[in-house]
């Protein structure tokens, strides 16, 4: 767990970083400056996602796990931690749930997050979430300088979902052939081009309750392997 615990540290170090330098930002550079990111999301997850090309996966993943994740109504879960977070610690700033939203699926979704907790979990060693950790503090600098202290508390999320993943590493392995974790890169990769879209302004999506879409596409892959044994 020691990979994920330096990651939570570091996402709350840069957040808390970011939200002091957030008051000497003028609002029209703060504007400038998520457009930024937006574009810097967007090319991130469409480099995730050409690198697969079984489109019926995809697609079949993104119906199944959205009729997941709209059953569980994960996006409301997200959305009620994160005000009830701002109802304790925030200061009443409006930009305190988005920033705890969009921070969390940032850093959840992907292929570092995965394969770091696996790395971790399999052979000890923390190399990927070190290297995670030292991008997700700078970019919580980044995040929290516009969307505030918020950010901070995307620890939570992060620090259960990666802890998840290293404690179970054990029992997915054998699971987890460059197929499967293919698929599930290139579906997180499109989830994250969505997030980009939000943080632009241009179409905001139930990103949270498409997140089962990521572990369907690797279901549907281990599935067909098998079948074509």
């Amino acid at each position: 767990m020691l990979g994920t615990i330096v990651n939570a540290i570091a996402i709350v170090a840069g957040a808390i970083i970011g939200s002091f330098l957030r008051k000497g930002i003028k609002e029209r550079y703060k504007d400038i400056v998520m457009q930024g990111i937006g574009l810097v999301v967007a090319l991130i997850g469409i480099n995730m996602a050409m690198g697969y090309n079984n489109i019926l996966v995809i697609t079949f993943s993104m119906i199944i796990g959205g009729l997941v994740g709209e059953t569980i109504n994960i996006d409301a879960c997200l959305e009620s931690v994160g005000q009830k977070l701002n109802a304790r610690f925030g200061s009443g700033e409006t930009e305190f749930v988005q920033g705890f939203v969009t921070a969390s699926l940032v850093y959840c979704i992907g292929a570092m997050a995965i394969m770091g907790s696996l790395e971790s979990g399999l052979t000890g060693k923390h190399d990927i979430l070190f290297a995670k950790a030292m991008l997700d503090g700078v970019s919580a600098i980044v995040f929290a300088s516009t969307l505030g202290i918020g950010v901070a508390f995307s620890f939570l999320p992060v620090f259960i979902y990666q802890g998840t993943i290293t404690i179970l590493a054990g029992v997915a392995k054998p699971f987890l052939t460059g197929e499967v974790i293919a698929a599930m890169t290139a579906t997180g990769g499109l989830l994250i081009v969505a997030i980009a879209t939000g943080i632009l302004g241009i179409k905001k999506f139930n990103i949270a309750n498409l997140l089962p879409a990521i572990f369907v596409a690797g279901a549907l892959t281990m599935l067909i392997d098998r079948l074509l044994l």
